[in-house]
């Protein structure tokens, strides 16, 4: 099966030619709270998001607390956690008795509502109700899921962060097989929010993901400071952009430090929407705003004295001049003149045009 290279998710077509999809990840950002979740809609739309995503996960069905207490210690970002890898998921589930609530408040005010679910059970009970499902980095490898994902023949957005090639063509595989929606988007999967995670970022995976797959929608799922990734991507063809999105990054939880705020999202948008406009389409021409630029700028032939009609015109009667106005004759065109025989009187200055020569 051939994958798509435009799809729609709301009332949003993504292609290449069309603007960036902006989405706003809340994951844990709600710390628990339904009435903060549903205010992080709202603020994601303000900030200039097209949707919303949540994740949704139970504790018991995403992490064993046997594995994570057996490893000796907490690794990357967990470090930081006060209570176990099973106690912060529990803590921070997404309840899926809220996702009536929060799809109506992202109805309300008019961005698109999606999650990553995962686990069968969850992904059962919400395949109605969303217009696209997001699967997480860490169940690239989970082939029976992503084929389960696949199968409700929504948009399907594949995040490749901690992953090999062969894991993002094992995945796309199971994937295309079924659901020509596909999104595939590089990622890098640490959330230190450290500075030298940019020497990791590697958006030139977006161009190897091209050549693997012409036209397919690519992306980029992101958790490093600031928008220079994003733009980045931008500029190498990616058309839908997930970043982290909280209040307020000074909150205590597991996903704050790293996301963007209204400021920064906000920012963030605004310079991606004028870096497409200058993208542009890739078609050299002189721009519309360049018209009177390319007259007063360029030069053209001019007559070095006055001539008559029935002159015969030498190199010592010809000058470089700006500007060139339109019909002018340029001066990669002064053989065209040159021994040819006035049919009109010039004066000094005037420029040459065809209509001072015999056409023939």
């Amino acid at each position: 099966m051939q994958w798509k290279s435009e799809l729609t998710i709301g009332k949003k077509v993504i292609s290449i030619k069309n603007p960036s999809y902006f989405i706003a990840d809340v994951a844990s950002n709600h710390d628990g709270d339904i009435e903060r979740a549903r205010d992080l809609i709202f603020l994601a739309k303000e900030s200039g998001a097209d949707a919303v995503k949540f994740q949704h996960f139970k504790a018991e069905k995403i992490v064993s607390d046997f594995g994570f207490k057996s490893l000796g210690g907490k690794l990357s970002h967990q470090s930081s956690w006060g209570k176990s890898v099973f106690e912060v998921y529990k803590q921070y589930e997404c309840q899926l008795e809220w996702t009536d609530t929060l799809i109506s408040a992202a109805e309300k005010c008019g961005i698109d509502f999606l999650t990553t679910p995962y686990d069968l059970e969850t992904l059962d009970l919400l395949q109605l109700k969303l217009p696209a499902f997001k699967i997480g980095s860490g169940d690239i490898t989970w082939i029976n899921f992503i084929e389960s994902i696949a199968k409700i023949m929504k948009p399907t957005l594949l995040a490749t962060g901690a992953s090999t090639l062969e894991d993002v063509k094992r995945a796309i595989d199971a994937i295309i097989k079924i659901n020509p929606l596909i999104v595939l988007m590089q990622c890098n999967t640490n959330y230190t929010g450290s500075l030298e995670n940019f020497k990791y970022i590697n958006l030139n995976v977006i161009k190897t993901y091209q050549n693997l797959y012409p036209e397919m929608i690519l992306g980029l799922s992101d958790h490093s400071p600031g928008n220079t990734t994003v733009l980045g991507a931008i500029t190498l063809g990616a058309r839908v952009i997930e970043k982290h999105f909280t209040d307020e990054c000074s909150r205590k939880g597991p996903d704050h430090g790293f996301s963007m705020n209204p400021k920064t999202w906000s920012e963030m948008v605004s310079r991606a929407r004028e870096l497409e406009y200058a993208l542009g389409n890739g078609e050299k021409k002189i721009e519309d705003n360049e018209k009177e630029s390319a007259i007063i700028q360029q030069r053209c032939l001019r007559s070095s004295k006055t001539l008559k009609k029935g002159t015969t015109i030498s190199k010592e009667d010809v000058v470089e001049l700006r500007p060139a106005p339109e019909g002018s004759l340029k001066p990669y065109q002064i053989n065209n003149i040159l021994d040819k025989v006035l049919i009109t009187d010039i004066e000094a200055g005037e420029a040459f045009n065809p209509s001072n020569f015999d056409p023939s």
